[in-house]
Parts: structure tokens; sequence; C-alpha cells
């Protein structure tokens, strides 16, 4: 960071859904901070529980501003297998994410299968 740079100051928006969610899910969680492109930064959160939950901000230096700020959060730098070993989805998580394949059912034939 320059010394012209202002600090990255996350929206009070951010934190406070962030606060929610460690407390919500056992006073403490991990984050894993993933860029996504222009988008931004997706903030992973694994709850003590082993529920995820996530958010997206502009920029890395954002995302670590809200680990900062939010207390029972810490940052890890990647997946790894004590991380995964955690996660526990809650229900209807999958067809969440999955958008509308979720609801599906028939799929076309796989192009290798003819």
């Amino acid at each position: 960071m320059s010394a012209s740079a202002a600090p990255a100051k996350p929206s009070s928006a951010v934190i406070d859904s962030v606060e929610d969610f460690v407390a919500a899910h056992g006073g403490s969680a991990t984050a894993v901070l993933q860029p996504i492109g222009r988008i931004g930064v997706r903030i992973t959160l694994v709850g003590s529980d082993g529920v995820l939950g996530d958010r997206v901000v502009d920029d890395l230096a954002t995302a670590k501003a809200v680990v900062e700020a939010v207390s029972g959060l810490s940052e890890t730098e990647h997946w790894d297998r004590e991380l995964t070993s955690v996660v526990t989805p809650a229900t209807g998580h999958w067809a969440k994410m999955a958008g509308w394949v979720a609801h599906q059912t028939r799929f076309p034939r796989a192009r290798n299968d003819r």
C-alpha cells in the first residue's frame, strides 16, 4: 500500500452480516479469501459448526480488513484437508448453488456417450 492510499474500509453492512454469521455458528469462523476476477474477492466463511457462508467485497485489502474487524474470525490461505473435513453444508445448500440445474429432471446425453 502506498503512503497516499487510504486503508480499505469495508461497509458496515458487510461487517454486520459477517459478525452475525460468526455469532450464529459457534462464535468463531474461518475465512478463505478467493479473488474472483473483476468482481472482487469472495470471503468464504466456515463456521465452527461447519456451516458455509460467503460475502463478496471489492478487493483483497477490503477482505483482509473484514477479517481484522470481526472478532472470532481467522483467515486461512487456502482450502486444506482440515478445513474441508469440518464443512457441513446446510440442507438445500447444493440446490441453491446449482441454480436452475437443481430443478432439472432430464439431462442431455453426454457427448462422449454416443
